[in-house]
């Protein structure tokens, strides 16, 4: 596998971003890619949002006017990616994740901002390879599968804690 570039940009100001959740982030793209085997370099975006920001964009994408947790804009079809010219990387696509949402849901379940982000992350980057499931089914099993695979492979497991450092 080539390199992976994964930009995160933070565009909210309700959640402060603990330190280690962009190492996390990157570890849960590149965690993905390698399961299933992507060939070539790779860039991905990720963007932490407010519930109004979210909101809009599943409104306007998806017919949904309600915060959701996260979305994936993929840039393929059919494992077709657009190229970097200049890098030669395949643009996968966007990520955008609430962060307010990813605090409730971490709350809800009873786990760490970190496992819920990571969760986040790797169900995104699923979508952008083309897994989906919304029609329920085999594919959502599947899809559900794989992202339990990536998560106890990266320590973050249902019933396993990833230690960070300062979270302040």
């Amino acid at each position: 596998m080539d390199s992976i570039k994964v930009a995160i940009s933070n565009r909210q100001k309700e959640v402060k971003i603990p330190t280690g959740m962009r190492l996390l982030i990157r570890r849960c793209c590149n965690a993905v890619l390698r399961m299933e085997n992507f060939q070539g370099g790779a860039e991905i975006s990720v963007s932490f949002l407010n519930n109004d920001q979210i909101r809009q964009l599943n409104n306007e994408y998806r017919g949904k006017d309600a915060p959701t947790d996260v979305l994936s804009f993929p840039l393929g079809e059919n494992g077709v990616y657009d190229q970097n010219q200049e890098t030669g990387a395949y643009m996968l696509g966007d990520i955008v994740i609430s962060m307010p949402k990813a605090v409730e849901q971490a709350r809800m379940y009873g786990h760490s901002l970190q496992r819920e982000v990571g969760f986040l992350t790797v169900h995104s980057m699923l979508h952008l390879l083309g897994y989906d499931h919304e029609q329920a089914g085999l594919e959502a099993v599947r899809m559900r599968e794989k992202e339990e695979e990536v998560m106890n492979r990266l320590g973050l497991g249902r019933s396993e804690s990833y230690a960070f450092g300062n979270e302040k």
